[in-house]
């Protein structure tokens, strides 16, 4: 029998061969639909820099729900990554602010998923997300950016715009859930 070019090389010293598993394909396709999210975020215009619908916290706020916690991490880290590489902003001042907000968000949504669900629903959680991101976002800018409590002056605008888009968010991420969950040994 022959051997692949693959094959031999897979056995050819100093080769790591990883083995991927279903949580790790379910992952990276999860995060290449919040990356293809934030692609259509970067789109959409904005009348002021840093106002953006977040729809990639949608993916995080069903997967969070579905996979738990861990997994939402993993999916936010690689979106940040991966959208900051796309989008020509790696190691940028915005790449630093995304990841400050995505970490304050998922932090509180750790924090927040033990809470009752009776009233902690995905529409709640999410407002409280984007709240976290748009605080740690400010609060990275103030310390580093914009050295001046004038910053805190756009606190309203963007305290509105999160809570406009956080519960829009949210209503979308309740609606996915409510149905049920992909296979995830379908074959596509």
């Amino acid at each position: 029998m022959t051997r692949s070019a693959t094959e031999r090389e897979a056995d050819a010293p100093g080769v790591i061969r990883l083995a991927v598993t279903e949580e790790d394909r379910r992952v990276a396709w999860l995060a290449t639909a919040a990356v293809g999210l934030s692609l259509v975020d970067a789109a959409i215009p904005s009348p002021l820099p840093g106002v953006k619908p977040g729809l990639a916290n949608i993916v995080t706020l069903v997967v969070l729900a579905r996979y738990g916690w861990g997994t939402a991490v993993w999916v936010s880290a690689l979106r940040v990554l991966a959208g900051s590489l796309l989008l020509g902003y790696f190691l940028a001042p915005g790449f630093f602010l995304s990841l400050t907000g995505t970490t304050l968000s998922l932090l509180t949504l750790g924090l927040t998923r033990h809470l009752p669900a009776r009233w902690f629903g995905p529409v709640s959680l999410s407002i409280l997300a984007a709240f976290a991101h748009i605080g740690g976002q400010l609060l990275l800018a103030r310390a580093w950016l914009i050295p001046h409590d004038g910053v805190f002056l756009l606190t309203p605008v963007f305290a509105g715009a999160a809570l406009v888009f956080g519960t829009i968010n949210g209503l979308i991420a309740a609606k996915l859930l409510a149905e049920p969950p992909p296979s995830d040994s379908a074959d596509a």
